[in-house]
């Protein structure tokens, strides 16, 4: 199954989005991870090829965060 990332550059002029592309739901969730670690992207969302998606706080959930983060 493939995985597909999508987010959004927060330091880019045109708002750029970006999708980037994994061939197991631990490699995408590992650069999902990274990506909100970083602060500089927004939007994020997590997708297989089933159209099921992950994102916002399902996504902070899935990865293991808690409110208090």
């Amino acid at each position: 199954m493939t995985y597909r990332i999508s987010y959004d550059e927060i330091r880019t002029v045109n708002d750029i989005a970006r999708t980037e592309y994994f061939r197991t739901e631990h490699e995408a969730l590992h650069r999902a991870r990274q990506l909100i670690e970083t602060a500089d992207h927004e939007a994020i969302a997590v997708a297989d090829s089933s159209g099921n998606v992950l994102g916002g706080f399902r996504l902070q959930l899935k990865l293991g965060y808690t409110a208090g983060e």
